[in-house]
């Protein structure tokens, strides 16, 4: 997903760009209209998701004195990677295919100060009534290999149209600033193409530096949890 709600704060970065018809992919053109219509759903989904997520943190901004919620992110997948990633899958390049096989067409990446206000904001989320959790992955008690950390949640919530009720999913990940560093870093290192025979060892000194984030995240949890517990506040 703060102290500064407004929506045109650089805190709250949305891109969520809906495709002209040039960009939609030779497999969907012959649907290109319905193709955008539907990447329109997509994004309508994402506003009321990222709504809900700046109402908790004000909420939370009232209870606690501070804002859990450091920067919201979004964004509709581009049509060239949800192409890709059905050829990938093996899944045919169709629009019953797309909506039926892919959970992560619209995406929220939510980053958080400390890990503990991670599992508030999952947990706050899930208990409203107009939302449904499709399922969790948390990368964070169980990190992947390579030693990524997030908290991924698939969430179904309906959208109202003008003459029309659909239910949408979305994909939110939450994760701190510090998790939210490391996979960006991560994810541009992947896509370089010329590292040759030094891939292994990036891979091995990636993996280090993600384990001494996931430290630096408990210790300062830690440290604000001393702070408050002498009656301080963490701004």
């Amino acid at each position: 997903m703060n102290i500064n709600m407004n929506p045109n704060s650089e805190r709250h970065q949305s891109v969520v760009r809906m495709p002209d018809l040039a960009q939609v992919p030779e497999d969907l053109v012959s649907h290109a209209m319905e193709f955008q219509s539907t990447m329109m759903m997509y994004s309508g989904a994402i506003r009321k998701v990222k709504t809900k997520l700046e109402v908790l943190n004000d909420e939370l901004s009232v209870r606690n004195q501070r804002n859990p919620i450091e920067l919201i992110k979004s964004r509709v997948k581009r049509p060239k990677s949800i192409v890709e990633k059905l050829q990938r899958r093996g899944y045919p390049v169709t629009l019953e295919s797309m909506k039926e096989h892919l959970d992560d067409i619209a995406g929220i990446r939510v980053i958080c100060t400390f890990v503990d206000e991670i599992y508030t904001v999952a947990d706050m989320l899930a208990r409203q009534d107009d939302i449904r959790i499709v399922a969790v992955k948390d990368y964070i008690k169980h990190p992947k290999p390579n030693g990524y950390r997030s908290y991924h949640m698939i969430v179904e919530t309906p959208v109202f149209f003008s003459d029309s009720k659909k239910n949408m999913r979305v994909e939110v990940q939450i994760r701190t600033m510090a998790m939210d560093f490391w996979a960006s870093l991560d994810h541009q290192l992947k896509y370089k193409k010329d590292i040759g025979g030094a891939a292994d060892r990036i891979s091995r000194e990636l993996k280090e530096c993600a384990d001494v984030i996931a430290d630096t995240d408990q210790r300062m949890l830690e440290i604000r949890q001393s702070i408050e517990a002498e009656g301080g506040t963490v701004m």
